[in-house]
């Protein structure tokens, strides 16, 4: 299942991408949504005989179009991915794999970033970020489960499919934690995965992380039962520290460690704390380098990841702002990429 919405630079390739994909003739149902798409993007799906097209001039947001589209799945297995993303060839064969076990309800693919040797902060920072998430992943899922899925690559069980709110924001989480929630596991599966480039720079990937911010706070208060340990208790720990902690409080203890460690500093003569706040200065020193680096176009990629990592926990403190002040629309504003 593919939503597109305006892709018609890239559409085309998506297409030939799925339909080159290794799995049985035949087996493969190939859905595209193209809902609120006034460029090309429609007419060029129709070239394709291959695969189902569904069109509305009306723009819901990614949400309405997968609800829309759900009715014509035919499957037992369904697989979302973005519509700018491109698929390693035996990418289904390894998903699906993982659903012989009766406890695994989804299964979410691995995203990758293209980073070649000339990368601006962008490309990097998210390129590492990635990284870094997808070993996390990886833990989660030896531990017990994933909690939640990159829009880019995951599957789920169709029968487990359940509707989800049309004004949902990051749809993709949403759609796996709702069947986390009702027992059954998510599974991560490394070498099913999805490439693409990084986002324009800096300001198109800020952007992009206010909107996941805003949503991560949209879905803490729609997602009662992860958060209840009383129902499945280790994923209750994951889902809280790998996403809610990151989504609200993060950013605001960063700031108080920092001033906490200056006055006790001011306060005691001590070792520790000197060597403690030398490093978060060294750091967020690193940062602002990053920072003037970019906009001067200089690409020293040692800079770019603390930088990186401060501009995503001021998203996250500009996504919860936004929340609350409800702008954040469902609709996706399409992110510049390389």
């Amino acid at each position: 299942m593919i939503a597109a919405y305006n892709e018609e630079d890239i559409i085309e390739k998506k297409i030939e991408n799925t339909l080159e994909l290794a799995y049985p003739e035949g087996r493969l149902q190939v859905i595209c949504i193209t809902d609120g798409s006034s460029d090309s993007t429609p007419d060029k799906v129709k070239q394709f005989k291959d695969l189902l097209l569904l069109h509305i001039d009306v723009r819901g947001g990614k949400m309405a179009a997968i609800e829309r589209a759900i009715p014509y799945v035919e499957g037992e297995i369904i697989i979302f991915t973005d519509a700018n993303t491109f698929l390693n060839k035996h990418a289904v064969q390894e998903l699906v794999k993982h659903y012989q076990n009766e406890k695994v309800g989804a299964v979410a693919g691995e995203k990758r970033i293209f980073v070649d040797t000339t990368a601006d902060a962008s490309s990097a920072g998210e390129g590492f970020y990635w990284k870094y998430e997808s070993l996390l992943k990886k833990w989660d899922y030896e531990l017990y489960s994933n909690v939640g899925a990159a829009g880019e690559l995951f599957s789920i069980r169709a029968k487990l499919y359940a509707p989800i709110e049309t004004d949902t924001i990051i749809d993709d989480h949403m759609i796996a934690m709702r069947i986390a929630e009702r027992g059954y596991v998510i599974a991560y599966e490394p070498n099913a995965y999805a490439l693409e480039t990084a986002s324009a720079n800096s300001s198109e990937e800020l952007k992009r992380k206010i909107r996941i911010a805003a949503g991560g706070i949209q879905s803490i208060f729609r997602l009662k039962k992860a958060a209840n340990p009383f129902n499945y208790p280790l994923l209750t720990f994951q889902y809280i520290s790998h996403r809610v902690l990151r989504w609200t409080v993060t950013p605001f203890l960063l700031i108080l460690i920092f001033i906490l460690n200056a006055l006790i500093l001011y306060k005691y003569n001590s070792a520790t704390y000197l060597l403690i706040f030398i490093g978060q200065v060294f750091f967020y020193g690193m940062s602002l380098i990053g920072w003037f680096f970019e906009s001067k176009n200089i690409k020293v990629k040692v800079f770019f990841v603390p930088y990186y990592f401060c501009m995503m926990n001021y998203a996250v403190l500009a996504g919860i702002i936004r929340y609350f002040k409800k702008t954040q629309s469902a609709a996706w504003e399409k992110s510049k990429r390389k």
